[in-house]
């Protein structure tokens, strides 16, 4: 007997091409029914019997779109309904929206065929998409993920296109981004005195290529936003892209035209291949090969590995099919702002670094910057989740009454947005003490609050009251006349990873190792080298790396010469004097004579230690003389280390005895990349004793230290055969990016 059932899956299965895919199946079966998006995700009716719809729903399951994400589904009987066909129809959201956001996805191997097949009618076209790729975040301007709801609505389907689009047999069938030559995008290609030059798009990317060899960089426009670019190979191009961006040293990312193009270059791992070629087509971090043939001091000056990564776009597609080259792209800004998305910005603030522009005239409702990875081994380690991986946590499934707004940290910043049953940690912003900066994020928070149509009734903040996120996150507050919490940093961090792994109901104790650059303590002091323990929702404090001197602000996380004073015992910091003038040396051991601000961040570790090797003393980026300490640490192949606490007995882990050792070592004449590498092993038998010491069998990890690929692989090599088992951010960033996460796990198991 033919009764009608309805089934609903949830998830990423929103812009994913999921409504095609299950009305395509249902011809395929002589079906008759309906598909639709909805508030929850997508909808069916189907009208069969008990056992074929169940059949029904397996076959989805098993053979889903690859793009979409299913994290719940149901099936049930209703009341009868006649259906003449199995149709795609109008979105029923008559209900506040509950689904993900879809993230942007890299072209297709299909699409990449489309284009490069001159008797294909999208031959050349650069913004060719379908139901499995393009842009989806970035244009979305309201839910569902319908064309109405994007900025592509602003152009009209040509008949054919339209015919793809209603065709249940065509790859383009209710794909939303679907667009040609005819019908869609255009380029634009100017000089920055207004010359422009016409032509399609084939002929636009020939004459942008052109420019490029020739060495001029150029402003190009992606889906995600405006790319600087020029000649991988050309040194004077980078050198001039740097002095103008005003970015002396922070390596630049390379495309390359393909993968096996990049195998030729580095050396690709079998998960570093599957992170290039993903949906999310991030920038991946590669070794080198010897023979290298690009200008690699030029693009990462004193690093040994460059970040590298395939085109995103069918733009980018075209370009380097033209190139036959590595490109560098970097965010089209100026060094410390935001990624810019407009053509006005664009000129005003490019065209002192650019020669050329390359423009489209599709809205970016959300710029993004590129993500970043790495691999340490088997674990992934996320250095920037942007394009492609945010803004949805999928593994968090909310259950609560309250719309609840985290403004995270204030350097590497993001928010966490909870307006439903969904989880939405944003993409990466940086600093908020940029204007740009805070004004996209604050406009961001605008528009998911606009997206969502719901308004947050609980915000929460940084402890650290002079954070540009928790001063917003007050003002935020008392205008909407809700209720604030604040929330410790460091907690917050090693909540993060307890929510990742779903650990707050584990009654083993876990030890937390938050390591960091700084952060507002309970103590009033600054924090960065933490270990507590989390039982029982209770997260306490056990030890910490020991109190140093702050000194000069800001200043100090600039200037590594400045921490290694401050770490070196009185008695030692002579050594250092030759790295300061005499009215330098006079000031700031006066300051330390005077101060009463102290540190525990083991960033500062770092940073002293980088400086004592003569590695470096000011720094252009943060994070700098961490990356100069790794590269040198991987230079290091032997087996043999120094422990430079061995037979040490301590409580709070003495900084000063490791920084007297490492300088000892040296004028024993240890080589740099031994004294590099064996500084990452002390600090991982660290970790593994103060587990020892507080019968840790659950060591979980966060702060941006761990991003640190050879502190990561030391210590999951050294507690493998230990029975510990390590736990670190694996789906959202490890430095500050994962606080907004963080503070609202605190906020749900422990502070609620």
């Amino acid at each position: 007997m033919t009764k009608t059932f309805q089934i609903t899956i949830s998830g990423q299965v929103q812009g994913v091409g999921f409504r095609p895919f299950v009305c395509a199946r249902a011809h395929q079966l002589h079906y008759k029914g309906s598909v639709c998006n909805n508030e929850n995700g997508v909808l069916i009716y189907i009208n069969t019997s008990e056992e074929k719809a169940k059949a029904f729903l397996a076959a989805i399951l098993e053979n889903a779109p690859e793009v979409s994400i299913i994290q719940s589904h149901s099936l049930s009987e209703i009341s009868f309904r006649e259906f003449d066909d199995f149709n795609i129809v109008s979105s029923d959201t008559n209900h506040q929206i509950n689904v993900p956001l879809t993230p942007d996805f890299a072209i297709c191997e299909s699409c990449k065929t489309e284009i490069r097949d001159v008797g294909n009618r999208r031959f050349g076209y650069a913004f060719t998409t379908c139901t499995n790729c393009g842009p989806r975040y970035a244009v979305t301007t309201k839910f569902p993920f319908e064309r109405a709801n994007t900025t592509v609505s602003a152009f009209n389907m040509c008949s054919t296109c339209e015919t793809e689009y209603t065709n249940p047999a065509d790859r383009r069938f209710h794909s939303q981004t679907n667009s040609c030559a005819d019908c869609g995008i255009q380029l634009m290609l100017h000089d920055y005195d207004g010359r422009q030059f016409n032509g399609n798009h084939l002929e636009i990317i020939k004459k942008a290529s052109d420019i490029i060899r020739k060495g001029s960089i150029l402003a190009l426009k992606n889906t995600n936003g405006y790319l600087l670019c020029c000649d991988a190979n050309k040194k004077t191009a980078i050198e001039q892209l740097r002095e103008k961006k005003k970015r002396p040293s922070k390596p630049f990312a390379i495309i390359y035209p393909s993968i096996e193009k990049i195998k030729i270059d580095f050396q690709v791992s079998a998960l570093e291949e599957k992170a290039l070629t993903s949906s999310a087509a991030p920038i991946v971090i590669l070794n080198p090969k010897e023979n290298i043939d690009i200008e690699q001091e030029s693009i990462a000056p004193k690093l040994n590995q460059l970040g590298v990564m395939l085109p995103s776009s069918a733009l980018l597609t075209l370009l380097m099919d033209e190139l036959k080259k590595p490109l560098i792209a970097t965010s089209g800004n100026i060094h410390g702002s935001p990624i810019i998305s407009l053509k006005a910005d664009a000129i005003q603030k490019l065209s002192e670094v650019a020669n050329y522009l390359l423009h489209h005239d599709l809205e970016v409702s959300f710029p993004q910057d590129d993500s970043v990875v790495c691999f340490s081994g088997e674990q992934q380690i996320i250095l920037r989740r942007s394009r492609g991986l945010a803004p949805n946590y999928l593994n968090s499934t909310y259950s609560s009454n309250q719309k609840i707004l985290a403004m995270g940290a204030h350097l590497k910043s993001t928010f966490c947005f909870v307006p439903n049953a969904h989880v939405y940690v944003s993409p990466y912003f940086g600093n908020l003490d940029n204007y740009d900066v805070l004004e996209r994020y604050q406009k961001s928070i605008a528009q998911y609050e606009k997206l969502f149509e719901t308004q947050s009734d609980v915000v929460l903040i940084d402890s650290h009251p002079q954070y540009q996120s928790s001063i917003y996150g007050r003002e935020f507050a008392e205008n909407r006349n809700v209720k604030l919490v604040a929330i410790q940093h460091h907690k917050a961090h090693f909540a993060s990873v307890l929510g990742e792994h779903d650990l707050f109901e584990s009654e083993e104790k876990i030890l937390g190792v938050v390591w960091d650059g700084t952060g507002f303590g309970e103590d009033q002091a600054i924090w960065g080298g933490e270990f507590f323990s989390y039982q029982f929702n209770k997260i306490e404090r056990l030890t910490h790396f020991e109190y140093i001197d702050w000194i000069a602000a800001d200043k100090m996380a600039k200037e590594p010469r400045l921490s290694l004073i401050s770490v070196l015992p009185e008695e030692e910091r002579g050594i250092a004097k030759s790295k300061f003038s005499e009215t330098e040396w006079k000031i700031y051991n006066k300051m330390l004579e005077n101060n009463s601000l102290k540190t525990s961040s083991v960033g500062r570790l770092f940073d002293a230690v980088a400086s004592l090797l003569n590695l470096i003393d000011k720094t252009s980026y943060e994070g700098e003389a961490a990356m100069f300490l790794e590269s040198q640490a991987r230079n290091y192949q032997d087996e043999i280390f120094i422990d430079f606490l061995e037979g040490v007995e301590y409580k709070n882990i003495p900084t000063k005895i490791i920084i007297s050792n490492i300088h000892k070592a040296k004028s024993e004449g240890v080589s740099i990349a031994k004294i590099a590498n064996s500084f990452i092993h002390t600090l991982v038998s660290v970790i593994l004793k103060v587990a020892k010491q507080n019968s840790c069998n659950i060591i979980a990890c966060s702060g941006g230290v761990f991003q640190n690929e050879i502190l990561v692989q030391k210590l999951s090599q050294q507690s493998k055969n230990s029975g510990i088992k390590l736990k670190f951010n694996r789906i959202l960033c490890s430095n500050d990016e994962n606080i907004s996460f963080g503070q609202l796990c605190y906020y749900q198991h422990i502070k609620n």
